[in-house]
């Protein structure tokens, strides 16, 4: 009799284990599931005709001209070019203050958008503050010019100081 009980309760447990692995795989396999919403955004941006990058987006390395010239004891470290985008590190005696950044927003003119509101302009260009750590200016409805703090003593002063140093003025006729 133990034997018999002992038969079932195998036999019951291999059902249950087939019948776990059926429903896991079954969704996997299944043809009719609907397209996730990372997988739409995937099949829009490959859409043919669709870039990532605008065509007629500056090169990174000529955007470096337009960030600040360093004096003691800052330094200026160019951390990444790519087209339509250039980024730099402010360091002070060699602490990260910040990221400053000069992005072209041809392929994104909707990023132009949070500066309708502003009221403040640097150069002439508005200035938004990006939440607690960050502050922007736009550049001839082209250019974000970005400053992100890296330091608890980088503050929204600062941020602004060092967005007047960059060459807005020159920046613009780009």
């Amino acid at each position: 009799m133990d034997t018999l009980i002992l038969i079932y309760c195998l036999s019951f447990s291999v059902y249950l284990i087939g019948l776990r692995i059926a429903i896991l795989v079954s969704p996997a396999c299944s043809s009719n599931e609907s397209t996730s919403r990372f997988d739409a955004a995937q099949q829009k941006s490959t859409h043919s005709g669709v870039t990532a990058v605008a065509e007629d987006a500056v090169k990174g390395g000529k955007l470096n001209r337009y960030f600040p010239k360093p004096n003691d004891p800052y330094q200026i470290v160019y951390t990444q070019e790519k087209r339509g985008f250039a980024q730099a590190k402010l360091k002070e005696n060699g602490q990260e203050l910040a990221l400053m950044s000069i992005s072209d927003i041809a392929n994104n003119p909707s990023a132009a958008d949070k500066f309708k509101e502003s009221s403040e302009t640097v150069q002439g260009s508005p200035v938004v503050n990006q939440g607690t750590k960050a502050t922007a200016a736009l550049v001839n409805n082209r250019y974000q010019v970005k400053i992100v703090s890296r330091s608890n003593n980088f503050n929204e002063t600062s941020r602004k100081k060092w967005l007047e140093e960059f060459d807005l003025q020159t920046l613009a006729k780009l």
